[in-house]
C-alpha cells in the first residue's frame, strides 16, 4: 500500500515537473523573465522533492515563527 502511494505521488510530481518545463519554455519564448525565473524555482522545487532532498511541506513551527 505504501509503496503505490509513493510511486503514484513521484509519478504525480514527475508530471507537474513536465509541465513546469513546457511553461518555462513558453515564458522564455515570450521573454517573460520573471515569470520565468519563478517557473524554473517551481521545477527546481519539484526536482528537490523527487529526489528527496526536500521535504513537500514546510513544518508548521516553522511557519509560525516566521510570523
Amino acid at each position: 500500500m505504501r509503496q503505490s502511494f509513493t510511486t503514484r505521488r513521484t509519478d504525480t510530481l514527475d508530471y507537474i515537473q513536465t509541465l513546469l518545463g513546457q511553461l518555462r519554455a513558453m515564458a522564455e519564448a515570450e521573454r517573460c523573465d520573471m515569470l520565468t525565473y519563478l517557473i524554473e524555482m517551481a521545477y527546481v522545487e519539484a526536482s528537490d522533492i523527487i529526489r528527496g532532498e526536500r521535504a513537500s511541506r514546510v513544518q508548521q513551527d516553522k511557519r509560525d515563527r516566521a510570523s
